[in-house]
């Protein structure tokens, strides 16, 4: 029986124990706090579970894949609300994305502006072009998802130890993986590029009428969803935030980025204009420059493998990007090229338009600060 060692049990580790266990590997899973703590990556409240990535096919299938998988764990995990893009203009990231979904498979259709008023008790539609509604996206609730995981890999067998990892771990097992999401660049800081960085969430009480689909503004960079038990209504602004240390970052957002979540809010959503706070954590992204997962083998040492690289968009790939490693790991595929490591060019954002994005509509979104102002408030929350 092949042994290994994962380390981080965040939704990538989780994943890959969870995969391996079920493969018959002997698995130990290594995690210096415990799964989904309040401190990880893959922590918190929800995640968005969409397939449209702009014009790239591959993280769609990679999304289809997963959807079918966070569908198997069950336990509630996924919410199978559907996601509603707002576009702003005809021939943008949605128009790449309708694109893309059609040509894999993957339900997609086109809303005009009265359809995507019809979705929510009240929605500002004058300035979306069209609504790109994915019917069978939702949400995820994000730390029971990792527990889940967790729950499965060791009723399959998978050992899970609350330690911290050393180097000695890498001589115990026939193959080491460590999947540490943000630690990874402090533990190789020679191999991995990653920007970390503080960003902050805000979820709005909301009534019961007030269920229905995710939602992105991806020109905007915002993105959120409906009431989902028991969290709320989410808006997020996803911004980029300012570099943070994950040992360090605050466990709650800025007043002033809570401000500006509200003016969205206001904007988008003006029925809730006036909604209670119902919480507002802090969180973090570790960035690629490419946005672009990692998975590959340490140059020098033959059993160890680095997974992570997030950059905001990875939760919801978890169980797809375990099924890849652990066919890699067992001799049956080859690692996929781009997450390989080595230096990465920037690219296109495969979450929102960011700050640029952000700034180029602010002008259209009345209460709206632009994007730096918004990147000042995060600096404030970190000192």
């Amino acid at each position: 029986m092949p042994s290994a060692i994962v380390i981080g049990a965040g939704v990538f580790g989780a994943s890959l124990a969870d995969r391996l266990a079920r493969e018959d590997w002997e698995v130990t899973l290594v995690e210096r706090a415990r799964p989904a703590d309040s401190r990880a990556e893959s922590g918190g409240e929800s995640r968005l579970m969409r397939c449209s990535h702009g014009p790239d096919d591959f993280y769609a299938r990679s999304a289809r894949r997963a959807f079918e998988l966070w569908r198997e764990l069950g336990q509630d995990v996924l919410v199978e609300s559907g996601v509603v893009w707002f576009a702003r203009s005809e021939d943008g990231w949605e128009a790449d994305s309708e694109a893309v979904l059609r040509a894999q498979g993957i339900p997609a259709e086109r809303l005009d502006p009265a359809a995507v008023e019809r979705l929510y008790p009240s929605v500002n539609v004058a300035d979306i072009a069209y609504g790109l509604h994915e019917p069978e996206a939702g949400v995820l609730r994000a730390a029971d998802g990792v527990r889940a995981l967790v729950a499965r890999a060791q009723e399959a067998g998978a050992r899970l130890v609350q330690a911290e990892p050393g180097p000695a771990d890498e001589h115990d097992a026939d193959v080491v993986v460590w999947a540490c999401g943000a630690w990874l660049a402090r533990l190789f800081p020679e191999l991995v590029p990653l920007r970390v960085t503080f960003q902050q969430l805000v979820l709005f009480e909301a009534p019961p009428e007030w269920a229905g689909p995710g939602w992105v503004d991806f020109d905007a960079a915002f993105y959120g969803h409906a009431r989902v038990e028991p969290y709320g209504f989410k808006v997020g602004p996803d911004l980029d935030g300012a570099p943070v240390d994950p040992d360090e970052r605050p466990l709650e957002a800025a007043p002033e980025a809570i401000e500006i979540a509200r003016q969205y809010l206001a904007h988008r959503f003006p029925g809730l204009a006036g909604a209670p706070l119902a919480s507002a954590p802090g969180c973090h992204y570790s960035l690629t420059p490419d946005g672009q997962f990692i998975f590959d083998r340490h140059p020098e040492r033959s059993n160890t493998w680095l997974l992570g690289g997030g950059s905001g968009h990875g939760y919801k790939h978890g169980p797809a990007l375990a099924e890849h490693a652990a066919a890699v790991l067992g001799g049956r595929a080859e690692p996929e090229p781009r997450f390989r490591l080595g230096e990465r060019a920037r690219s296109r954002s495969l979450r929102t338009a960011g700050a640029e994005g952000a700034a180029a509509v602010a002008g259209s979104v009345p209460a709206i600060r632009p994007a730096a102002s918004a990147t000042e408030a995060t600096r404030s929350a970190t000192g």
